[in-house]
């Protein structure tokens, strides 16, 4: 029975990868409770499957073996738009979604279409757009909707400065009730944002329900990996 102040829960998680004639694990049965009350920072060496473990959490790849359960509402990464059709319009994307949710679908419709400004490019199929227009759009409905958790990984605005800005804001005032799990390189981001953390190393994540700590930690394993490559 899984904890009932959870947020997500990876119960003998394994992720593996076929390259040409082998097989690469990336994560071995991962045991994790992601509790509710915290955000969370996960920290890692480059290659220990941080990215991948969010793709699994948020459900945009199935794992090898084992299970990701979600007891709250989770997100998808943000800005991640590959949940939505080529073919589709920006429209019917943006109502698809809003319809899955449960979601008003006009209401999330007129949202979107004013935090992602993108004009008339709104009613073409979204295989015409350009990255950061597809960015906008996907990132604005993931604003439209309320997640009792939030998934980041590495991208938490996306386009010019002013528009940066406008994420970030809103992204903040989502905060006020929900809570994030993050990936990120930047010290300067995770301390904004986050509270906690989960350093993955060797398929283990192990947490620190410290921040600080956990930053230290981390940044004692860079420093190990970089003695041991001199």
């Amino acid at each position: 029975m899984p904890p009932p102040h959870a947020n997500v829960v990876l119960e003998n998680l394994t992720k593996k990868y076929r390259l040409r004639n082998r097989s690469k694990t990336i994560l071995d049965n991962l045991n994790f409770v992601f509790p509710r009350g915290y955000n969370i920072a996960i920290l890692g060496l480059n290659g220990a499957g941080k990215s991948t473990l969010i793709r699994l959490i948020a459900g945009a790849e199935e794992p090898t073996s084992g299970r990701v359960v979600r007891l709250t509402r989770v997100s998808w990464p943000l800005g991640f738009s590959g949940g939505i059709a080529g073919s589709m319009t920006g429209k019917e994307g943006t109502r698809f979604v809003a319809r899955i949710y449960g979601r008003d679908v006009e209401e999330v419709e007129d949202f979107v279409r004013s935090f992602a400004d993108i004009g008339d490019h709104y009613f073409m199929p979204v295989k015409t757009y350009s990255s950061g227009m597809r960015a906008r759009l996907a990132f604005g409905i993931s604003m439209a909707i309320d997640f009792d958790c939030y998934l980041v990984d590495e991208i938490l605005a996306v386009g010019d400065a002013v528009f940066r800005q406008k994420c970030e804001q809103v992204f903040s005032s989502k905060l006020q009730k929900s809570d994030i799990i993050m990936v990120a390189h930047s010290p300067a981001l995770l301390r904004k944002y986050c509270d906690a953390a989960a350093i993955l190393e060797n398929s283990k994540l192990t947490f620190y329900p410290d921040l600080e700590e956990g930053i230290k930690v981390y940044n004692e394993l860079i420093k190990r990996k970089q003695q041991a490559n001199a």
